[in-house]
């Protein structure tokens, strides 16, 4: 890791002007910035230091939904009382993320902005051809271990799967991110590779995220945040969902559904297929199941990564199956 400068912005107007230089990179919990500085995939100039910045750490709910600031801690947001009772499926993405230490550390901004686990990506000496990196240097995962790529949102550019967790909630209950100039929808913040994957987000220099907004809705309060993985815990998707259900008056009718995938694709997937599939249905597992194989439209495989189209509608499927038994459709 090389030598950089170091400047601890007293305002976020300071932190955006001085984040236009070439070079700069903000510094929040630092669990992503220092990880990739001492990979070399990234090499700041100068870090800019936003930890001290007031006013963007707060948590707020209220009937019109959820406000969070960007340097709210994850592990904060995960246990937070109104939170957990307005978007559990929220909460339950962050608890099921990185480690408790992690946690304590990472900001929600920050969790938004993190990069890629290829380790075709990380590993720039070994793999010099990465179009994240290097753009037009070629993919090194095509064609090479692809277990844990993404297979949909790919193009002959790039197959790295996006690694959120949050962000797939966050997708799945229309939350808005706050950049202090501008408002951008999540599901538009996030960028698809097409022929410039080095481009993951809308972000543009200078500019930073200050809060997320979410808005209230039955389905987000009737939600869940299903996570299949190698192993229990410190561990990235294989395949996740989140999923909201709103019911009509009789309880049975679906008025509302959310559907969003984790794991499988280049970035946080809504998977509106499903959702209209289901919407003014009575749900029953044969639909579901029926409806669930859509979320897997488009998806093209590289190889290892094939069992994630057979994976992601069976996920897809238990968190729909488990939210509707929770609310006692199923009962």
């Amino acid at each position: 890791m090389r030598d950089f400068s170091y400047l601890r912005a007293t305002s976020a107007d300071e932190a955006r002007q001085a984040a236009l230089q070439a070079g700069a990179a903000l510094l929040a919990g630092g669990t992503t910035l220092l990880d990739l500085a001492k990979c070399g995939v990234v090499e700041p100039e100068t870090v800019i230091d936003i930890t001290h910045l007031s006013g963007l750490g707060g948590i707020t709910v209220d009937e019109s939904g959820a406000t969070i600031g960007a340097l709210a801690r994850m592990g904060d947001v995960a246990d937070h009382r109104d939170i957990r009772a307005a978007f559990p499926a929220v909460a339950e993405s962050l608890s099921l993320a990185a480690s408790a230490q992690l946690r304590n550390m990472a900001t929600i901004g920050g969790n938004l902005l993190q990069r890629t686990r290829c380790p075709y990506f990380r590993d720039p000496g070994a793999f010099p051809a990465c179009n994240k990196r290097n753009p037009g240097s070629g993919c090194s995962a095509i064609g090479g271990v692809t277990r844990n790529h993404a297979v949909l949102g790919t193009s002959d550019a790039c197959i790295a799967s996006n690694p959120g967790d949050l962000a797939v909630a966050l997708v799945a209950f229309d939350a808005v991110v706050d950049l202090g100039t501008r408002k951008v929808a999540v599901d538009d913040f996030f960028l698809t590779p097409g022929d410039t994957p080095d481009r993951e987000t809308v972000l543009q220099r200078g500019e930073m995220i200050v809060g997320i907004g979410i808005p209230a809705s039955a389905a987000a309060r009737h939600s869940t945040y299903l996570k299949v993985r190698d192993r229990q815990s410190y561990e990235f998707a294989a395949a996740s969902a989140a999923v909201g259900i709103e019911f009509e008056s009789d309880g049975r009718t679906v008025r509302d559904i959310r559907v969003a995938l984790g794991g499988v694709a280049t970035k946080p997937w809504r998977a509106r297929a499903v959702e209209q599939a289901l919407t003014g249905k009575i749900l029953d597992a044969e639909s579901v199941e029926k409806a669930s194989r859509l979320a897997m439209e488009g998806a093209v495989s590289h190889g290892g990564n094939r069992y994630k189209i057979e994976l992601a509608p069976r996920v897809v499927t238990r968190a729909i199956l488990k939210m509707a038994q929770n609310i006692g459709v199923f009962a």
